[in-house]
């Protein structure tokens, strides 16, 4: 069964809160320039990953990263093993024969033999064979990433550690601003972030679900602040914005109560395109747009229970259904329907040659700045696995049809 829902906002193996600002890393780990956003040659989706008994929840999280562009590229070009000196178990040295076998199989699917086995080191309270929340075993399989990019460098300073590959695809900041109204005094602290879980009880969509984490929060009576200017308790109003975008957004739908252990079955629409620039601690500027490349979705009525099954977009540019062993064709309609749990959007400058986004989806300003996207993916050239092959279940002749549900 689904556990209660934790938030992620504390499950990174560094400190939450960096004191006094944000502070330059005092090392590289990961160049960034050597991400590649870029699928780097079109394939149809690869195999669907068979269910041992209650394992819905890791094939689904598994699928979503699997189809993460830049976490594929890294481990498809096996550069991690070929560096590694790491002792016993690592997350990455999981992930990237995984992947490889996915992406490259020809058979319909296959069984994730080595994530099963080193499933207790991912997260400790997990047990096979018992349903368990997919939004925390994609908090524990990511943070377990994080470590093992770490290794034996843990005393790095928190900057230092958000260079890893990992952190620097998955992770952002967010800048929680305090403003004390008596003298005005402005606090600022960051918190690092793997996803952003966003309350839905009173919002009909996304936006206005990031809309309302981005609202001032008044604190006062037992909630005052306490001001280091005024020394004292006083009213103040505390925010939330995004102040570092992280290359792939994930989000959040809290659909689990975990008082009352039931379920938030409302419709929630997401857009296949996304601006995150409004909810950004610069709010003004180009638009940061996100475009859509994963959905996993909870069938069921209570986090005691229930379905996990997921949405991916291949690099082929096609959406496909992938519940355990069955892969399946769907349309982006079809997509944009579900009872979304976990959303996935990737950065829309580094947006596949040829992508735009639909005018009733995008802002009225996206085209011009989707074509210097367009320009800056050209540059990219062709540095990125080559020669990908895979399979999928429906293929009508040369054409391919999306079917509906």
């Amino acid at each position: 069964m689904p556990l209660c829902l934790v938030s992620s906002l504390s499950k990174w193996n560094f400190p939450a809160v960096i004191a006094q600002g944000m502070t330059p890393p005092q090392r590289i780990l990961f160049p960034p320039e050597k991400i590649c956003m870029v699928w780097q040659q079109r394939q149809s989706a690869g195999a669907g990953l068979r269910n041992v008994g209650n394992t819905c929840f890791l094939n689904a999280v598994l699928q979503c990263l699997t189809y993460t562009p830049p976490l594929a590229n890294y481990l498809l070009s096996r550069e991690h093993s070929q560096a590694c000196r790491q002792q016993g178990f690592c997350m990455m040295c999981i992930m990237e024969p995984h992947v490889n076998k996915v992406l490259r199989s020809s058979v319909s699917a296959i069984l994730p033999l080595a994530v099963l086995r080193g499933f207790r080191f991912i997260g400790e309270h997990f047990q096979l064979g018992r349903e368990e929340d997919a939004h925390d075993f994609l908090c524990c399989t990511v943070n377990a990433m994080q470590r093992a990019c770490l290794g034996a460098s843990n005393d790095l300073d928190i900057s230092s550690q958000s260079t890893t590959i990992v952190h620097q695809i998955f992770g952002g900041f967010l800048r929680s601003r305090v403003i004390c109204f008596s003298c005005k005094a402005i606090s600022d602290s960051y918190e690092a972030f793997l996803d952003v879980p966003l309350d839905i009880k009173a919002a009909s969509s996304l936006p206005a679900a990031l809309e309302d984490f981005v609202t001032p929060e008044h604190l006062d009576g037992e909630n005052c602040f306490q001001c280091s200017k005024c020394e004292k308790n006083v009213a103040a109003t505390k925010r939330f914005t995004v102040h570092c975008a992280p290359k792939v957004l994930t989000v959040c739908l809290k659909r689990f109560d975990c008082f009352t252990a039931g379920k938030i079955s409302k419709v929630v629409e997401y857009p296949e395109y996304l601006d995150l620039r409004p909810y950004m601690s610069q709010a003004d500027g180009e638009p940061l747009l996100y475009s859509l490349y994963a959905v996993l979705v909870h069938s069921g009525v209570s986090c005691h229970g229930g379905h996990y099954f997921c949405y991916t977009k291949a690099s082929n540019g096609l959406w496909y259904r992938m519940d355990d062993e069955s892969v399946q064709l769907r349309s982006i309609d079809t997509v944009l329907r579900q009872q979304a749990y976990l959303l996935f959007y990737a950065r829309c400058s580094d947006l596949r040659i040829g992508e735009r986004p639909s005018s009733s989806l995008a802002p009225s300003h996206a085209p011009s700045f989707l074509s210097q996207c367009v320009a800056s993916s050209k540059q990219a050239g062709s540095v990125g696995p080559q020669g990908l092959t895979g399979r999928t279940k429906v293929t009508l002749g040369s054409r391919v049809r999306a079917s509906e549900e």
